[in-house]
């Protein structure tokens, strides 16, 4: 089989079975001081393969075709279509643990526009690998752009990484915030400071 590999190119992978998989989470159990046998943990293994299809669903999925449809009949509209607070529930790629926040995801058409929801579709595609927040908010940037060439995108992520919160340095209230601006977000200054007080959560 393949999957998907960051730039989004098929790459192939040696899938384990569901039983060497659900193996493998014994084995984590016991590692954490459990018995993977006793009446509570018996039917985990199970629970967590089928989580992690949920989890990691993305990797199923292309983000590029779920942008092919486009229309251009808008009557010439040109300025900026902005979809904010769109859920971010995606997980770290050294940890295992949970990434959660808000995106901010805006272009401006050249001729041709999107469906709303095929923007936060993209939002959970690409949420649903094992990530780092600065290569997400990349891809989802670069992906509207190589597909909608539009005359521009800009992409903002407001995240909290429970690899800080619930671990290691345990800072419970940190959030990162991370961006990509491309075309007239990057080269206008008035353009960016638009979006971004469109996206300001006090709006």
């Amino acid at each position: 089989m393949t999957k998907k590999n960051f730039a989004n190119k098929a790459i192939p992978i040696t899938k384990p079975s569901p039983e060497e998989a659900m193996d493998a989470v014994k084995t984590l159990l016991a590692f954490a001081g459990d018995d993977p046998t006793r009446e509570g943990l018996v039917e985990t293994p199970k629970r967590v393969i089928k989580a992690y299809e949920e989890f990691f669903a993305g990797y199923n999925e292309d983000p590029s075709e779920v942008l092919s449809k486009t229309f251009e009949q808008v009557e010439g509209y040109d300025e900026m279509v902005i979809v904010k607070n769109i859920r971010v529930e995606s997980h770290c790629e050294h940890h295992m643990v949970p990434i959660l926040g808000v995106a901010h995801v805006g272009y401006i058409p050249d001729k041709r526009v999107v469906g709303i929801s095929k923007l936060a579709r993209i939002i959970d595609i690409f949420g649903k690998r094992l990530q780092t927040q600065e290569t997400m908010t990349a891809q989802v940037a670069d992906t509207i752009n190589a597909v909608l060439k539009p005359q521009g995108v800009a992409v903002v992520i407001d995240a909290a990484h429970q690899c800080m919160t619930t671990r290691g340095i345990h800072k419970t209230e940190t959030s990162t915030v991370t961006s990509r601006m491309l075309g007239a977000f990057r080269n206008n200054l008035d353009t960016r400071a638009e979006f971004m007080n469109h996206i300001k959560t006090d709006n």
